[in-house]
């Protein structure tokens, strides 16, 4: 792997320099997938060929050829190496995100390709989100996000999507969050969400939805919190949701109930690494790129 890509935080002038080529960027994919060596996916074989006109590797064993891409996020893709790092590059370096429109733009690509690549690169980030549980002590609540049907009333009833939401914290902090798009909010759903999100035996502080405190007693310490107006509940939680909103509405001003688990996936996937944001071009690779 490059060891100034190590860095984090290139210039823009230093990244094109670094990455202008399709072969440096097929040499840094092939080292993110295979960083002690090369091994077949077909026989093992550990000798690696290239094939030129194709742009392909070749195992030395069996004769496979390999994409650099497939197995990962980019599968079949028909989209350049170039392409593909550049979206990342644009996609990691701005803390707001970073839209289709934007990536159509900066890469002279159309609306589609633009598209294409930035679900592709939520969709790593929902790999490696899936990898991690929440423990400790927990907030955990349900909110609505989308806009409001003209003449509805507020939260539960309308047409907003319902979203649980779980932030881990220690004493001053939040350190992790967890979100998914809930199609209701039963007691079932709150147990099916923390069975995979948060390991057992946590503690979690909560609002005033029972079904959440049914659904979790079972296996959880559950603080159920009544909440009053001179008291600030859920700080954490409460912070975290405002700064999604902000997120979703600033940046991309809005989305559909089809797409919001994947906009949830980017926020928690900055939100985690928050601490990391000069290497988050080197992470969010190593999520496209590694299985």
């Amino acid at each position: 792997m490059s060891k100034r890509l190590r860095k984090g935080n290139l210039s823009i002038i230093e990244f094109q320099k670094e990455y202008d080529t399709e072969d440096k960027c097929r040499e840094y994919f092939l080292q993110l997938r295979y960083p002690n060596g090369f091994v077949c996916p077909h026989c093992g074989g550990t000798r690696l060929g290239h094939v030129i006109t194709r742009n392909l590797l070749r195992c030395k064993n069996c004769r496979k050829q390999i994409s650099v891409t497939s197995g990962t996020v980019f599968h079949h893709t028909k989209i350049s190496l170039i392409q593909i790092i550049w979206a990342m590059f644009l996609f990691a370096n701005d803390k707001r995100g970073c839209s289709a429109k934007q990536i159509m733009k900066a890469l002279k690509v159309n609306y589609d390709t633009a598209l294409y690549l930035l679900q592709r690169l939520r969709k790593a980030m929902h790999r490696r989100e899936e990898r991690f549980i929440l423990k400790g002590m927990i907030e955990l609540d349900d909110t609505y996000v989308g806009t409001s049907t003209h003449g509805k009333k507020r939260g539960r009833g309308t047409d907003k999507s319902s979203v649980i939401v779980a932030v881990a914290k220690d004493t001053n902090k939040a350190t992790f969050a967890k979100m998914k798009v809930a199609e209701d909010l039963k007691s079932e759903t709150f147990k099916e969400f923390a069975s995979g999100n948060i390991e057992k035996g946590s503690s979690i502080e909560s609002g005033d939805c029972r079904a959440l405190v049914k659904g979790l007693s079972e296996n959880y310490s559950v603080d159920h919190k009544v909440f009053l107006p001179e008291k600030d509940m859920l700080t954490h939680l409460h912070r975290i949701i405002s700064n999604l909103k902000a997120f979703i509405n600033g940046t991309y001003h809005g989305v559909t109930k089809e797409h919001l688990q994947e906009y949830l996936d980017e926020f928690c996937f900055r939100f985690n690494r928050r601490g990391f944001a000069e290497h988050l071009f080197e992470r969010l690779a190593l999520a496209a790129f590694t299985a």
